[in-house]
């Protein structure tokens, strides 16, 4: 959980808003969201007796991906890169004048894209 709300407030830039245990499921859950408060808020779940996380090869996966708009692609490329968490696509553009997007995953393997508007 540690890790995950590291990667969600230092590289992406969300804001912590709460985080506590669930006695009743043996699970600790954390809330977070955009430091202004206007986007939609993520939800983390971590359940102690879940031995193992194992993500499906990308063909055979159900849910693709998260996406979030980003201010500074190049400054977030940046730590991810030394951080050495993996980029499965560097920033391109679909066409001349739109978004920047790049592919990330977070720590536990979710696809995660960025945006950066122009």
């Amino acid at each position: 959980m540690d890790r995950s709300i590291d990667f969600y407030t230092r590289i992406i830039g969300l804001k912590l808003l709460s985080r506590r245990e669930i006695p009743q499921n043996n699970a600790e859950i954390a809330f977070l969201q955009d430091p202004e408060g206007k986007g939609a808020k993520l939800e983390l779940t971590f359940y102690r007796n879940q031995k193992k996380f194992i993500q499906a090869e990308y063909e055979d996966r159900l849910f693709d991906h998260l996406a979030f708009e980003v201010k500074d692609m190049e400054k977030i490329i940046s730590m991810i890169q030394k951080e050495k968490f993996t980029i499965t696509d560097e920033p391109f553009r679909l066409s001349p004048t739109g978004s920047l997007i790049a592919f990330v995953e977070d720590p536990d393997g979710t696809m995660i894209e960025l945006i950066e508007r122009k």
